[in-house]
């Protein structure tokens, strides 16, 4: 358990590791390409640790470097793995992982934690069988464990429901240029958190790929590309960003996160237009963006392009004068933990008038008081409710180690707002 010292924090300016979403994409991409990639800044966490320690066993050799890291790329064509591959927690590893495993030679088996074996994956399966992969749900229910043919993909056109996960789309986007016969993708659904698409897209063109789109509900890709070796840089975490920009918000000091613009691909940085609207200054200067906080009103907010943020935002509007709306979230209830109604459960302990439904919660900003926080095993619950109890005595997280699956130094960045 940790305990928030409600103390008065000075702010000032915060540096933060390397995007987990980028990290992930990238190691990929790279594992994907004709040479050796250095990958400058990537996150080391639990998660996409477990993406890297996938990939070497399937043959990609990854080696620490000062700066991060170096991938020899396989030129798309992954070793054989005849031991299931555990991915404890990891959503994305899981996804795009399967999809990886149809570049490979003979049959992958991937497996998790109990709540990972929860979490659907029915769409992308169903996708990856009309391009030709032998695929299937082990136990037949649409979830992990999972089971991949390499050497099975042929491409082609592909229909897929999105409406639950990006991810699914980001799975084939990595796949298709090195498809037989590429594939023509076709959105029926969705999709959600459309920023992951984008981010998908920005490290495919890093690497060489060349797609053509409409929108976002369809994706010609054409077969025979090469992923080309190339040196690359992942920016700071705007996930985690997030937290740190929240803490400005409640406690009224200004926090700059460093080495993040506007311009940035990673959606989630538009939450600093969401804190603007609730009564927050912000700055995009040129080393960063700052939050100065303010007074704060609710808001009315449309959250499926930035679901990771909707923890820290419930958080910041249990401070906010008015009620704030979250609307469009159902995809939550499908993350580490049924993250809307982990939310409303904690919040109330806090005394906070809070309500959900499948697809959006309401907060009733007000008088709050300390609880101790359960984190349902969720790194996000644990950091959003860390914001909390820097305004409010007594608030407590149990099991505060679990900020290892996407941000390990949490705690020690986070005591940094307290100054020296």
């Amino acid at each position: 358990m940790k305990a928030i010292d409600p103390k008065k924090i000075f702010g000032g300016t915060v540096r933060l590791p390397g995007s987990k979403s980028f990290t992930h994409r990238i190691l990929m991409a790279a594992a994907l390409s004709d040479g050796p990639c250095e990958v400058t800044g990537p996150l080391s966490s639990e998660d996409t640790d477990l993406t890297a320690a996938t990939l070497q066993k399937w043959g990609v050799a990854i080696s620490p470097t000062s700066r991060g890291c170096r991938v020899e790329g396989c030129g798309g064509v992954f070793a054989p793995c005849p031991t299931p591959v555990n991915l404890v927690n990891s959503g994305t590893s899981m996804r795009l992982l399967t999809a990886l495993a149809a570049l490979g030679q003979g049959r992958y088996l991937f497996t998790g934690s109990a709540r990972l074996q929860q979490r659907p994956m029915r769409e992308l399966i169903d996708a990856l069988v009309q391009a030709g992969v032998e695929a299937e749900a082990v136990n037949g229910n649409g979830c992990p464990p999972v089971a991949v043919l390499g050497g099975s993909l042929l491409g082609g056109e592909v229909w897929i429901d999105c409406s639950a996960s990006s991810q699914y789309l980001s799975a084939l986007l990595l796949i298709a240029p090195l498809a037989p016969l590429g594939m023509d993708i076709r959105v029926s659904s969705g999709p959600v958190s459309t920023p992951y698409i984008d981010m998908t897209l920005a490290v495919l063109q890093q690497f060489g790929i060349a797609v053509s789109r409409e929108g976002y509900q369809r994706f010609t890709i054409a077969g025979g590309q090469t992923y080309r070796a190339a040196d690359v840089n992942v920016e700071p975490d705007a996930s985690n960003a997030g937290y740190f920009w929240a803490a400005a918000a409640v406690t009224g000091v200004t926090v700059k996160v460093l080495g993040l613009s506007r311009a940035s691909c990673q959606g989630d940085t538009a939450f600093v237009d969401i804190l603007a609207q609730m009564g927050c200054s912000v700055a995009g200067e040129d080393d960063g963006i700052a939050v100065t906080g303010g007074p704060l009103r609710g808001v009315d907010v449309d959250m499926a392009g930035m679901p990771d943020l909707v923890p820290t935002l419930a958080v910041v509007a249990a401070f906010a004068q008015g009620t704030t709306t979250i609307r469009n979230v159902a995809h939550l209830r499908l993350k580490e933990s049924d993250r809307l109604a982990a939310m409303t459960t904690e919040l109330r302990k806090m005394g906070t008038v809070v309500n959900s439904d499948a697809d959006s919660m309401t907060i009733k900003g007000g008088r709050l008081h300390g609880a101790r926080i359960k984190t349902f095993d969720d790194h996000r619950i644990a950091m959003s409710f860390a914001v909390a109890g820097l305004k409010i005595p007594g608030v407590v997280i149990e099991d505060e180690q679990v900020v290892r699956k996407s941000f390990p130094t949490f705690w020690e960045v986070f005591d940094t707002l307290y100054g020296s």
